[in-house]
């Protein structure tokens, strides 16, 4: 269960929609399951339920939700494969800006950088046989 954080710089809208998305990608809604309505949302984070209609908003403007009158909001079936993509783009762009600038700040090279990079994969692999 998501734990809000009331007093953090990330607004309560934008939580909710990202809970919503770890449980699209972890599998714990799947395509065309129900999503929780911005009422039972509102109630189970003790929030405004137009908060959580923002979170939910969030997530059907980017087509990982949609509408069925009268029955609420249900996943969409290619929302988890999105949701792969765009944290996989957004995560490894972050990491590998970080460690380009920790490489920088270190003085390491572009061959030095890949040797270690390629030994650590090596070793995963290793591992997982």
């Amino acid at each position: 269960m998501l734990v809000l954080d009331m007093d953090g710089s990330k607004p309560i809208y934008i939580q909710i929609a990202e809970w919503i998305e770890t449980s699209i990608i972890d599998s714990t809604l799947l395509p065309d399951a129900k999503v929780y309505s911005q009422y039972q949302l509102a109630e189970i984070f003790n929030i405004n339920p137009a908060t959580a209609g923002k979170g939910l908003t969030l997530l059907v403007d980017a087509e990982l939700i949609y509408k069925r009158r009268g029955l609420g909001m249900f996943v969409s079936p290619d929302a988890r494969e999105k949701l792969l993509t765009k944290r996989k783009e957004e995560t490894l762009k972050r990491l590998v800006v970080e460690l380009l600038k920790e490489a920088d700040l270190l003085g390491v090279d572009e061959k030095h950088l890949l040797a270690i990079i390629s030994k650590e994969r090596n070793k995963k692999k290793e591992g997982s046989s």
